[in-house]
This record gives C-alpha cells, sequence and structure tokens, in this order.
C-alpha cells in the first residue's frame, strides 16, 4: 500500500487495482471503473459497451431492476453509469454508511448480470430512443462526427452509442453480452474507487470480498468475443475536411487535431494552453474575439481531450451562415498568433493564476474528482491531488507552450467540420 497525503492504493494479487482518497465529507463516492469502452468493439458490435452499461442495471441473478434502484434510492442516494470510447464506469453517492451494501450491488451488476431478454429487450428501445435524442442536437452530435473525421479507420471512429443495425445484432444474441463482458472485464482493466469519510483499510477489504476471487486473467488485443484484431490508431491519412447538411438554422462548426495522449510529457502544457484559447471563462482567446468583439457566437469553447494512446482537441461554436467565414478565420488568426510568438511572461502568469483557481474550485466537486481519480490510476496507477498537478502545471515556460502551439495548433495540420 502506498500513501500519498490523504489518497492511498492498493492493488489485488488479480491485478485490481483500488484507490481511495480520505475527505472529511460524510457524502461518499463508490464505484467501479472498467477500461473496456467503444474503442474495443468490433464494427458489428458497434455500441455494445453502452449497451451493458444500460443492461446491468435491468437486472442480476439475485435482484431485479425495481431492486437494485430501491436498494439505492431507498437510502437517499444517487446511482449512475457511463460509457466513453475507452472506459465503463458504474458508481454512486451514497452516505458514508452504507459503503458495503452499495459497493456490493455494483459489484453484482458487473460480475452476475442477468441479461433477460425481455429486460434487454425494452432497454435496446431506450437506447434507440437515445440516439434520435442525440441526432436532434447537433451542438453534441458533431463531436462524434468530428472523432470520425479524427480518427478514420480506427474504433475511436465508432460512435459509443452505436447503430440501429448494431444494436439489433448485439441484442440478437442471449450471450453475446455476458461473452464480451467476460473478455474485456478483466482484473488488469478494473479499477475500484472511493472517496469520503472512510478508513482505507475498510475499503480495501471491501473491494478484495467482492473481487478478489477473480482469476488473473488478462486482457488481449481481442476486440470482440471471436474476431482477432488491434485497435491501434493509424496515421494521418484521412480527408482533413467534411461538411454534412442538417438543415440546421445556425452553422455548426469544429476545428482540430490529433493531440497527446496521457501521460505524455506536455499533457500539462497542452492542457494549460487550451485554457488560454477556448477553456470554460469568458476571458478566453477564442471568447474574447468572437463573441465580445464581434457578437458572431453566443458559444465558442475549445476542449482538450487526451486517450491512453492518443488524444484530440477541439474549437467548437456556432453562428448564422453569413458569419461562417468571418468566424473561420478568427479562430484561425487565434491559433496562428499562439504559433508565432510566445507569450510573455506577464500572459502567463496570468494564465497561471487563472488556471489554480479554475482548478481549486473544481476540486470542491466530489463526484468529478472522484471519477479523474480512478481514471488517472486506471492508465497512470496514481492519482496527483490538483495542488501536486498545479505545481507541475506551473513549471511550464513559454517556449515549451509554443512549441506545443506549433506542433499541434498549426492551421496546415488541422481538421475541421461543418454542419450547414
Amino acid at each position: 500500500m502506498q500513501e500519498n497525503t490523504q489518497t492511498f492504493y492498493h492493488i489485488l494479487p488479480n491485478g485490481v487495482k483500488i484507490v481511495h482518497r480520505w475527505t472529511p465529507s460524510p457524502v461518499a463516492y463508490i464505484g467501479v471503473m472498467v477500461g473496456a469502452g467503444t474503442r474495443h468493439e468490433m464494427p458489428e458490435e458497434n455500441g455494445m459497451a453502452h449497451y451493458i452499461e444500460h443492461c446491468v442495471f435491468k437486472g442480476t441473478n439475485h435482484h431485479t431492476a425495481r431492486q437494485i434502484i430501491h436498494s439505492i434510492e431507498g437510502i437517499g442516494g444517487e446511482i449512475n453509469a457511463y460509457t466513453t470510447k475507452e472506459e465503463t464506469t458504474f458508481y454512486a453517492a451514497i452516505l458514508a454508511e452504507h459503503v458495503q451494501l452499495t459497493l456490493h450491488l455494483i459489484a453484482e451488476m458487473i460480475l452476475e448480470p442477468a441479461f433477460k431478454k425481455e429486460e434487454t429487450d425494452k432497454e435496446r428501445m431506450v437506447i434507440l430512443d437515445e440516439i434520435e435524442s442525440y441526432n436532434d442536437q447537433p451542438s453534441e452530435l458533431i463531436y462524434d462526427d468530428f472523432e470520425n473525421l479524427v480518427f478514420a479507420g480506427s474504433p475511436l471512429a465508432m460512435p459509443i452509442l452505436g447503430t440501429k443495425k448494431t444494436l439489433r445484432h448485439i441484442s440478437s444474441k442471449p450471450d453475446y453480452a455476458k461473452q464480451w463482458m467476460a473478455q474485456h472485464y478483466t482484473p488488469d482493466r478494473m479499477v475500484v474507487f472511493c472517496q469520503g469519510n472512510i478508513k482505507p483499510d475498510r475499503i480495501f477489504r471491501l473491494a478484495e470480498r467482492e473481487f478478489g476471487h477473480l482469476s488473473a486473467q488478462r486482457s488481449n488485443s481481442v476486440s470482440g468475443p471471436t474476431a482477432q484484431r488491434s485497435n491501434s490508431v493509424s496515421g494521418h491519412d484521412s480527408p482533413r475536411t467534411a461538411s454534412y447538411h442538417k438543415h440546421t438554422h445556425q452553422v455548426h462548426a469544429m476545428l482540430g487535431g490529433r493531440a497527446y495522449p496521457i501521460g505524455h510529457e506536455n499533457q500539462l502544457a497542452m492542457f494549460l494552453l487550451n485554457n488560454i484559447l477556448g477553456g470554460g471563462s469568458l476571458n478566453s482567446r477564442l471568447n474574447l474575439s468572437l463573441r465580445e468583439a464581434k457578437g458572431l457566437v453566443y458559444t465558442v469553447e475549445s476542449t482538450y481531450t487526451p486517450l491512453s494512446d492518443t488524444g484530440y482537441w477541439c474549437a467548437y461554436w456556432a453562428c448564422d451562415p453569413e458569419d461562417f467565414d468571418l468566424s473561420l478565420d478568427l479562430v484561425r488568426r487565434e491559433l496562428d498568433k499562439l504559433c508565432d510568438a510566445p507569450l510573455s511572461e506577464a500572459a502567463l502568469h496570468k494564465a497561471l493564476i487563472q488556471l489554480r483557481g479554475q482548478l481549486a474550485i473544481s476540486a470542491q466537486n466530489q463526484e468529478n474528482t472522484a471519477l479523474a481519480m480512478a481514471k488517472s490510476v486506471l492508465y497512470r496507477g496514481e492519482a496527483p491531488e490538483w495542488e501536486d498537478t498545479m505545481r507541475k502545471i506551473e513549471q511550464t515556460s513559454t517556449s515549451q507552450l509554443l512549441q506545443v502551439a506549433q506542433e499541434l495548433l498549426n492551421t496546415n495540420c488541422t481538421y475541421i467540420l461543418t454542419y450547414k
């Protein structure tokens, strides 16, 4: 067991990782993150990880769907789950006194799902409605289509929700989902995480009770129950522009490209650079240029998403059709400014002060910090607290930021996607 201030680590003999962060709050967040997501699927089974996330709530070998809901909601807790391109996570917010009951139920959902056809058929219809709802929201759908453009030819290009066709396929065979789980929900891909006012030794004991019996099998490169295929990301050989007619009132646009993976030496520098460019504050460069100075957009933002072995960044905005050319030109101008000359030391100092405050405020959200902690342990084996991360970011130099900008934000190597 290692100790890092108030964060405690343990690994079971079979490879399951456990992390617990002590806080004085009476509310605890506890769950399991599994390194199995969309990129581990074959094309014909696209949507499997998300389908499983839904269906394990529909009953286990010991509890019905209604009993699962009442077990957590009945004690005033909230249970939730989500799927990404690389992970599936199940977790709950509860009073710390109910941590044993909650972890047992989550473990049962993951290890003993029933997958009764009458229940999974109903959940398939729910997911189909979710797909239709998603298609009606261009500001969200464009992220999927942009990933499809940037990662064309890779499993990362597939949508998390799957399609109507693939959902019919994966729900047609009773044991298909169970086989997929047996292959991808392996101990080396599991992180049991907890945050709250609980002694770490107790969390370690509870995790061992629920997951210690699993055999120490390891995952491999198989991307489906029967097929063999690597899920690696190909090079930059796909088209760099795409435009779709969505009959929307505004033009929705996204510009960006590949970026650094989790753990890269320049990851934190890119995190800072993205915050300067179009992070969540009104004084970001894109917001000042497109909204405050010109009044062209209501929303403009940029994001940086590091993944296990790659990543991407993107700037998103929506504007009236007649303003698109000007807005695109302004976005490119801001990118060029970051690429052409280093920030002044004064500008860097202001950016660091701003980011410190943002991280401190964000750290007050226990749910987000618990989930970020689990993801960090899954891929890096540790979860630094925000002060440690900030100290590393403060070592960033203006020359390093310029290097990162020239490598990633160069408009000659960006992708652009529009909805018109």
